[in-house]
């Protein structure tokens, strides 16, 4: 179950509480932050980016690929560990507007993750660390330290235990050459 906040509304969809919710001046920092995130290919200048007009949580050597979109809302809410990659056009979202409610969840992404390319991220999940998630995947739910998922829904592929028996297997091949 994911861990999010939820904040119910009444008469319209919560959209249209948008900016009771959140400044619109924050919305139009955090966009043009994340614009410039999104197109520089100078990783240190785009998680200074984040670190600095986001308030991003993001480890050393994190790398944010090209295109990547942080929640534009609640950017803050968003934790990233030591060494992780983010893969091209990943979006990662802290909240949901729903028709009735919207919910804000945080998001924590441990260390050594690797993230496909064209994933998205729902609010209140947690990716322990070590883990792999493949391309195109949604995570809509925590994913555990050293596991490998994919697909959508997000599918368990591989235990922790099966991806370093995989890795062994591998080195050993390698030392046979």
């Amino acid at each position: 179950m994911r861990r999010t906040k939820r904040y119910p509304v009444n008469h319209a969809n919560s959209l249209w509480k948008i900016y009771e919710t959140v400044s619109f001046w924050k919305v139009m920092k955090n966009f043009m932050a994340i614009q410039l995130g999104r197109y520089t290919p100078f990783l240190r200048v785009k998680n200074w980016l984040y670190r600095t007009f986001l308030r991003m949580d993001v480890g050393d050597r994190t790398a944010f690929a090209l295109m990547v979109m942080p929640d534009i809302m609640f950017p803050e809410k968003i934790k990233v560990g030591t060494n992780s990659v983010i893969g091209y056009n990943t979006t990662i979202l802290a909240h949901e507007y729903l028709i009735h409610e919207y919910r804000i969840g945080e998001v924590v992404i441990g260390d050594d993750v690797m993230i496909g390319a064209n994933a998205t991220i729902l609010p209140g999940v947690t990716i322990g660390d070590g883990a792999v998630v493949s391309a195109g995947t949604l995570v809509h739910k925590d994913v555990a330290p050293g596991s490998f998922v994919g697909g959508n829904p997000m599918q368990l592929i591989r235990t922790k235990e099966e991806m370093e028996n995989t890795n062994d297997e591998n080195n050993d091949k390698g030392d046979e050459s």
